[in-house]
């Protein structure tokens, strides 16, 4: 059965970003040569993310210049962005800017993505919001031995230990991957 990912990288400390919203923490980390990243790609039939995250893979890949990289990356997949602004389009991707509750986009992603998964890419603020809908079933997390200290926080709220079940725990390279199966809201 399909399921609705978060699978994103995190500092020992909790951040998926820095305090200007900056990845490059993530790839400073030597020895990540064992991303499983393509093999995760491979079973995802739609995905999401928000305005900042998509601003910052815009700039930092300078896809309007270059907007085939964003096929290198993405293929086809269709991509949802939640947004309250107007963005710029990487031209020939597959983008729906969409805003407000996630319980529609998502009877859309699914319908579109078949049989294949769902992967909320980020930002935390998103990722909660499906978790708070009941919609996110799993969240598998990249720790990476790096401490911020400050920035965009993993998940920026309260989900209680009830709704969440350790699956699989894996060490690649520096990187700790952990899987939690994450239930409905009470």
């Amino acid at each position: 059965m399909p399921k609705t990912q978060y699978y994103t990288a995190t500092t020992v400390d909790g951040f998926i970003a820095d305090e200007n919203n900056s990845l490059d923490w993530l790839f400073a980390v030597e020895g990540d040569s064992d991303n499983p990243f393509a093999e995760f790609f491979a079973d995802v039939g739609a995905f999401c993310m928000g305005a900042t995250t998509y601003l910052w893979v815009l700039e930092h890949d300078a896809l309007l210049d270059r907007p085939l990289k964003w096929a290198d990356y993405y293929g086809d997949v269709p991509c949802w962005v939640f947004t309250h602004r107007d963005l710029p389009r990487i031209p020939g991707a597959d983008l729906t800017f969409v805003s407000g509750d996630v319980r529609p986009v998502h009877e859309a992603m699914t319908a579109t993505a078949r049989d294949k998964n769902i992967w909320v890419v980020g930002g935390g603020e998103l990722a909660g919001s499906f978790a708070d809908a009941g919609l996110l079933d799993e969240l598998i997390l990249g720790v990476a031995p790096v401490s911020l200290g400050a920035g965009a926080p993993l998940l920026p709220r309260r989900i209680p230990s009830s709704r969440m079940s350790l699956g699989k725990v894996e060490q690649r390279g520096p990187f700790a991957y952990l899987t939690y199966q994450i239930g409905p809201p009470a």
